[in-house]
């Protein structure tokens, strides 16, 4: 689990990254900012953590946690960008 949180901590910077377990499969992911104010907490599967490219889509959703969590994105942003995207995916299906 250590060497998941440093991976955590570098991908996420600068935000602090702590890992604690919250289960006998789940571990509690708790991002902070500088100031040390908790931004995101998120429980996760500790196989998503274990494995690389679930890691990723757990780092990609943590961002977008938190660039919500701080107003820089908004979830109908998020709901847009996914529809155009499924309309790309209907269009090529076609």
């Amino acid at each position: 689990m250590e060497s998941i949180s440093l991976l955590l901590n570098e991908a996420l910077s600068p935000y602090q990254v702590t890992l604690t377990p919250s289960g006998p499969r789940e571990c509690l992911v708790t991002l902070r900012n500088p100031a040390g104010a908790i931004m995101v907490e998120h429980a996760f599967n500790q196989a998503q953590l274990a494995d690389k490219r679930q890691l990723t889509d757990v780092v990609d959703g943590l961002h977008r946690d938190v660039l919500i969590a701080e107003g820089r994105l908004e979830p109908c942003v998020i709901a847009a960008l996914r529809n155009v995207a499924q309309d790309k995916v209907m269009a090529v299906a076609n």
